[in-house]
């Protein structure tokens, strides 16, 4: 079965040839690096002038790419990752929440990592998956032939049903799940990760073939552990506007100088293998912010919310072979232009089911010229996370929709995003052709995804897919505590709501 793959794989990459990218006169089969903290916020970049965090090589990343400044996910993890994936709404894979099963991606979807892998590429991912535990919706069924991940969405946690990580896992020494076996590592989470990804790619840079390393560690996402003491020093007893910093505070903005740490490294390494001219690096955040009381960059909200704040993110493309960069393109953008955007590059065609699929938008022709025409387009922006079967109550509550001048929050607030980026006026009244058009757009596309919403009702296992293996592997099991803690029979919210009949 796997010869018949390759094979089927080298047809692929003859038929879609030696391609190069539009314009570019250059191969356009780089390999492609795609990094994604967790929880990182707009405003956590030295060079959006936060007052206090220093990030010199994500700086330089900047500096060297071309930034889409105004680049929106969504409010919070699973969905973000499975919008990335597909180039569709999460709502349209049946993604929802972050638990209970409706973080699932759908198995009907097709993803970066398959489109990718079919054109020929090596992919690797290295940190944190959060799109299904269970075994059938694991990175290595999707795609990705490097699996190295924690389980549920942050290093430890215990969720009713399938969704958790391996028991009594912690930020330091954490077990990892290797390619379908648990590995015991040394060291903290996210140095743990980068030197996984780059052993991963050091290892292949002699190969003709290109790889796909998708680096998504679970820092700065809480709980706030501090990488260790240098860190510390480095904003410890600081303030910011008046306001000294707390224990957390410490800690989520050491945690995010040892990322920046870890970016150098990475990039130190492409340039030390004479791999940075061929490389496209892709820097992104995965949702708003978690730490804007002290800083926002000047946007309302943060994590988990509908408003600017809580799906601004930065978006850093460099590839030195491929494009210029030191330039900003302000054109409204997504992370469901991602896939797309490295098809067109790839010369892989969106045909099919994957036509249907993708909703995104390429970026080719901005990256190639960042002031290049872009049509307007409608963004739709829902939290979700409603108890479970209450969607319909919940179709105007915590949602968005906006094009590139206006947003419409909650069906009730509107604010004109060019004249007030923070989001402080609600113009309603003056706008009623804006609105009109927005709610109309809003009403089609909530139809659109009811059909789709395939985990609303799911029923989770009685055990963490993650522990259950860890167990298998090592020895051990759940004492009762446990047990009831991942059961969902034991679990008011995570129970199926039952007919009164």
């Amino acid at each position: 079965m796997k010869a018949l793959l390759r094979a089927w794989v080298g047809v692929l990459v003859m038929a879609v040839g030696p391609v190069t990218a539009a314009g570019a006169g250059v191969a356009a089969r780089p390999h492609v690096v795609l990094i994604m903290p967790d929880d990182m916020g707009w405003g956590d970049l030295g060079v959006h002038a936060h007052p206090l965090i220093r990030t010199p090589h994500l700086d330089r990343l900047h500096s060297q790419s071309v930034r889409f400044t105004d680049f929106h996910v969504s409010p919070t993890c699973s969905p973000t990752r499975s919008a990335l994936m597909t180039g569709r709404h999460e709502f349209k894979n049946g993604v929802t929440h972050t638990i209970f099963e409706r973080e699932r991606l759908t198995l009907e979807a097709t993803t970066l990592a398959q489109v990718l892998q079919r054109a020929g590429y090596a992919t690797g991912i290295f940190g944190k998956w959060h799109l299904g535990d269970e075994p059938a919706y694991r990175p290595e069924r999707r795609g990705f032939e490097e699996v190295f991940i924690h389980g549920a969405g942050g290093i430890g946690q215990t969720y009713a049903g399938s969704c958790g990580d391996a028991p009594d896992n912690k930020y330091f020494d954490p077990a990892i799940l290797h390619n379908g076996r648990f590995v015991k590592t040394q060291g903290y989470c996210t140095d743990v990760f980068f030197a996984q990804a780059l052993q991963w790619i050091g290892g292949r840079r002699g190969a003709s073939q290109p790889f796909f390393a998708y680096i998504t560690p679970n820092a700065p996402h809480g709980p706030l552990v501090s990488p260790g003491p240098d860190y510390d020093k480095l904003y410890a007893g600081k303030t910011i506007n008046g306001q000294k910093l707390n224990d957390g505070d410490v800690a989520y903005y050491g945690m995010i100088s040892n990322i920046d740490d870890n970016v150098g490294k990475l990039l130190g390494r492409l340039a030390e293998w004479g791999l940075e001219r061929d490389t496209l690096v892709i820097f992104l955040s995965d949702n708003g912010g978690t730490h804007t009381r002290l800083y926002s960059g000047g946007f309302r909200g943060g994590k988990g919310q509908a408003y600017h704040g809580g799906t601004h993110a930065p978006s850093f493309w460099r590839w030195p072979a491929g494009f210029a960069g030191g330039v900003d393109c302000a054109a409204l953008s997504a992370h469901v232009d991602v896939l797309p955007t490295l098809a067109e590059l790839l010369g892989v065609p969106l045909t099919g089911e994957l036509a249907r699929q993708v909703e995104g938008r390429s970026l080719w022709p901005l990256l190639k010229n960042p002031q290049t025409t872009w049509p307007d387009r409608i963004l739709v922006t829902h939290v979700g996370r409603w108890p479970r079967g209450e969607a319909a109550q919940f179709k105007y509550r915590n949602c968005s929709i906006r094009n590139t001048g206006f947003r419409l929050v909650n069906n009730e607030e509107l604010y004109d995003l060019r004249g007030d980026p923070g989001e402080s006026r609600n113009v309603l009244a003056d706008h009623p052709a804006v609105v009109a058009r927005l709610r109309a757009a809003y009403e089609r596309w909530w139809e659109e995804v009811q059909p789709l919403l395939v985990n609303e009702v799911a029923v989770g296992p009685k055990v963490n897919s993650f522990k259950e293996l860890y167990w298998k592997q090592f020895g051990g099991g759940p004492d009762e505590a446990l047990r009831r803690r991942m059961d969902p029979e034991a679990q008011p919210d995570a129970r199926p709501r039952r007919s009164a009949n």
